[in-house]
């Protein structure tokens, strides 16, 4: 029985955090309080920003050692394109596109410094 998941980003502002994931992801959160916001990203699993956790201690500068990834399907040319969109919104870039191991990828960081990387769908 496949049970849902959620991945919880820790954020300063959820609800900053919220619009600038709304932004990105093309979406409205699914549920909404003060100190925690989720998105459905469908079958079972949700992305979440969280703020409850911390006293406005997270900051950008701190290296961060896990990423939510994102997988699109159609090829490299898409990711590229996700890219350039993102970039036109603002988005700090850690890591332009490039071809890893497991196909075309980038990565970008929130405003609290949590990256999120695009890739292909394995």
């Amino acid at each position: 029985m496949p049970a849902p998941i959620v991945f919880i980003v820790y954020v300063n502002d959820a609800r900053a955090a919220a619009r600038f994931y709304g932004d990105l992801l093309e979406r409205e959160p699914s549920f909404d309080t003060p100190e925690y916001l989720a998105f459905d990203l469908g079958d079972g699993a949700d992305l979440a920003v969280w703020s409850g956790a911390f006293d406005g201690s997270l900051t950008p500068e701190v290296p961060r050692t896990s990423e939510v990834c994102l997988t699109l399907d159609g090829g490299p040319d898409v990711i590229d394109r996700l890219f350039e969109k993102w970039v036109a919104k603002g988005v700090r870039v850690v890591s332009e596109p490039s071809d890893a191991v497991f196909g075309r990828t980038f990565v970008v960081a929130d405003p609290d410094g949590n990256l999120i990387r695009v890739a292909p769908v394995d």
